[in-house]
């Protein structure tokens, strides 16, 4: 049985993301606060190749297509943070002072089995509430678009400038899930950078692919995405 969360942390503007976490928030992103006996991975490398694939495959078929949509690669740091997370077994966004900088989206499931890309595949299962908004509908604000109870897990996974993926599992033997208790279940955690689901933006810019990629990308385009020529899909372990 998989389940998502049925909200999703917004935040009117991306000012704060012009500074890097600091402090405690700096700590985070290296895996502080992951205890020494759960460090063990639970995300195997072929995993999480799977997982960032799958990503980068739904943002290059985005519809109506993206003009500046850039190419995912798979961050360590952010990987740590998602194990910190996942170790403390909460059915829950967080922590909070990462969530200024990093989008989240969880994923839980008990009982009968499914594979982590079934995991991640409910949320691009949201696509079919998702109605883009047109360019006349943002004077200047995007109006939020979604006919089901949640969309912002797909969003934050097709966030054009969301270039950087990582993710972890937590095995859990209780978790509180609204209001229940969930056994033996396992969580899913993936963060993403730069933070996207900001209210009054649309996920990405429409136009022709690659069109309006950031000039840091040099004019590289693959598979309908702004592209540097680095590819992570070879994780490697810390």
């Amino acid at each position: 049985w998989v389940t998502q969360l049925s909200s999703s942390l917004r935040l009117p503007n991306a000012t704060e993301l012009l500074s890097p976490p600091a402090g405690a928030a700096a700590g985070l992103l290296r895996g502080e606060g992951v205890p020494r006996g759960r460090r063990k991975r639970f995300l195997s490398p072929q995993d999480m190749g799977v997982i960032l694939d799958y990503h980068n495959q739904v943002r290059a078929q985005v519809s109506p297509p993206a003009a500046n949509m850039e190419y995912m690669v798979w961050d360590e740091r952010l990987a740590r943070a998602a194990e910190a997370w996942a170790a403390r077994c909460l059915w829950d966004h967080g922590p909070p002072e990462l969530m200024k900088y990093v989008g989240q989206n969880l994923s839980i499931q008990s009982g009968r089995y499914r594979s982590v890309l079934d995991m991640v595949k409910s949320w691009h299962q949201e696509k079919q509430h998702y109605s883009f908004p047109q360019p006349r509908e943002c004077n200047p604000r995007c109006p939020s678009k979604c006919s089901g109870s949640v969309c912002s897990h797909y969003t934050q996974m097709v966030w054009a400038t969301s270039s950087r993926l990582g993710c972890a599992l937590g095995t859990c033997a209780n978790v509180r899930v609204w209001g229940s208790t969930w056994r033996h279940a396992i969580l899913l955690v993936c963060n993403y950078a730069i933070k996207g689901n900001w209210l009054g933006e649309a996920p990405y810019k429409v136009g022709r692919p690659c069109s309006a990629c950031p000039p840091s990308y040099g004019g590289g385009c693959s598979n309908n995405m702004c592209f540097s020529g680095v590819k992570s899909n070879q994780v490697s372990w810390f």
